[in-house]
């Protein structure tokens, strides 16, 4: 009996714990009405996500974003809301909810970090060949 409480007390979350990442989730505030949705399944749509969304407020953009070869989500999105306000209703009321059997969560969009220019192609030798720097030659 003893050996089974000491295993529950373990293994079983803590409330403290808990209670700490949900506020932790929960306090950051927006600073622009851009919402970050994450743990979306590979089904979901724009209109899905537009359908889920709409009734917290007026949408700029829900953009889920999609893989280019296959066209499924890649099982993240953006949703846009005209004010800050409809935004951290929306981020209140949506984040831990199921949407298309998955549950998602919803957090504060960052903003996009600088990525340094694409180098340029190397150009091809005399031979018509080229450098491929992770292969060797190709053709």
């Amino acid at each position: 009996m003893a050996f089974a409480s000491a295993f529950r007390r373990i293994f079983t979350p803590s409330s403290i714990l808990q209670s700490q990442f949900t506020s932790i989730r929960q306090n950051s505030t927006l600073a622009t009405p851009k919402l970050f949705v994450s743990g979306l399944s590979r089904l979901t749509t724009d209109e899905k996500l537009k359908e889920a969304f709409s009734p917290f407020g007026q949408l700029v953009e829900a953009k889920v974003v999609t893989d280019r070869v296959s066209g499924r989500s890649k099982g993240f999105a953006f949703v846009t809301y005209a004010t800050l306000e409809e935004a951290e209703q929306a981020r209140k009321e949506m984040n831990a909810k199921f949407l298309d059997g998955w549950v998602i969560f919803v957090d504060p969009a960052k903003p996009r970090e600088h990525r340094p220019p694409p180098q340029p192609e190397s150009q091809p030798s005399e031979t018509g060949f080229r450098v491929n720097k992770t292969i060797g030659w190709c053709g």
